[in-house]
């Protein structure tokens, strides 16, 4: 079965179905990241988005069950230049994805970078390409749009109920990954729901703020429940968790013209003059400043990858510590911060 993506500005790529049949809609954005495509494709960050993967080859190690960063995928469509099967295509079929093999990414990866991530329209089967670009520029673009409520969790839950530290977790599309280096590390967790209240999370003995989808303005509500909790009990956000903290703190975000996205992104630690390999996956960032509490810059344009604001007890990263899947320059985070707390 044929298919294309058709993006906002009238642009059309094509290629083969190798997933579900029919259409999907969202941002389509891509990944520099070699491997974890099925960590990547269940990553919630990725909701509303079409997913073009670089690398030449998807699906070569096939698919099991424990690498999947939460219970379904998130991104809403997959955009391959060559599918490999039949365990990755299979479960992308499985799953309800609409997915792309023989697109031309490389092509396809060029006109983003030149023009921004954009609107677009994944279609397997028999369409218009006119009527799915008319179509596509109806819909709301990524700027403005909170989704953090439609892939939180609706009732707090349990994790992990032995540890030496109690941490509660805010889950505004937290990967499984982020809970279990946590409950590896020696930490009961307890997941809560975006909207938390900043008494409870403050009846445990830290908060961790996690990744998640959109855009981090219109999460007001979520930014004055963190201004209320700050400075009450230890904070570690990551990726969206460091957005709202910054947000919380006084700093601005904006859109990025096409994201980071990729397993080895440049991040230097200011204090020391270490570059970190990172792993990445977000489409706003906290602007650029000299503030002394901005404690990791992006080596490739300058926005701030990390907070520390020691007299809150607040610190936070915009790269993801738990490397699922990326390098491990930053594992050692996460499990620094619960000993810290132990100690404490």
């Amino acid at each position: 079965m044929s298919g294309f993506l058709a993006l906002e500005d009238g642009t059309v790529f094509r290629g083969d179905s190798v997933g579900a049949p029919g259409f999907a809609f969202g941002e389509a954005v891509f990944t520099t990241a070699m491997t974890g495509y099925q960590e990547l494709v269940t990553d919630p960050s990725y909701a509303e988005q079409l997913l073009c993967f670089t690398a030449p080859m998807v699906g070569n190690y096939g698919v099991a069950a424990g690498r999947s960063e939460s219970t379904r995928p998130h991104a809403t469509a997959v955009l391959m230049r060559e599918a490999r099967g039949p365990a990755w295509t299979d479960w992308l079929h499985e799953h309800g994805i609409v997915a792309l093999s023989g697109i031309d990414t490389r092509s396809l990866v060029l006109h983003l970078r030149e023009r921004g991530a954009m609107r677009g329209a994944v279609v397997a089967g028999d369409a218009s390409a006119d009527e799915a670009v008319r179509a596509v520029r109806e819909r709301p673009e990524m700027t403005g749009r909170a989704l953090v409520a439609q892939v939180s969790t609706q009732e707090p839950y349990v994790y992990a109920d032995v540890g030496r530290v109690d941490v509660a977790v805010v889950d505004y599309g937290c990967k499984r990954s982020i809970l279990r280096r946590l409950a590896g590390a020696g930490a009961c967790v307890t997941v809560y729901p975006h909207d938390a209240d900043a008494d409870s999370l403050a009846e445990h003995d830290a908060v961790l703020l996690s990744n998640g989808p959109g855009d981090p303005e219109p999460l007001r509500a979520e930014v004055d429940a963190l201004k209320e909790l700050v400075g009450r009990v230890p904070v570690l956000g990551i990726c969206l968790g460091h957005q709202l903290l910054g947000l919380a703190a006084g700093h601005e975000t904006f859109k990025l013209p096409f994201g980071h996205r990729g397993a080895n992104h440049p991040v230097l630690e200011r204090a020391t003059g270490r570059v970190l390999v990172t792993s990445q996956n977000h489409g706003f960032a906290v602007a650029p400043t000299e503030a002394r509490e901005a404690t990791h810059v992006s080596l490739y344009d300058g926005t701030v990858e990390g907070f520390d604001f020691p007299e809150l007890r607040a610190r936070s990263v915009q790269f993801h510590p738990e490397a699922g899947p990326g390098p491990h320059d930053a594992w050692p985070i996460l499990a620094a911060w619960v000993e810290e707390i132990a100690g404490a």
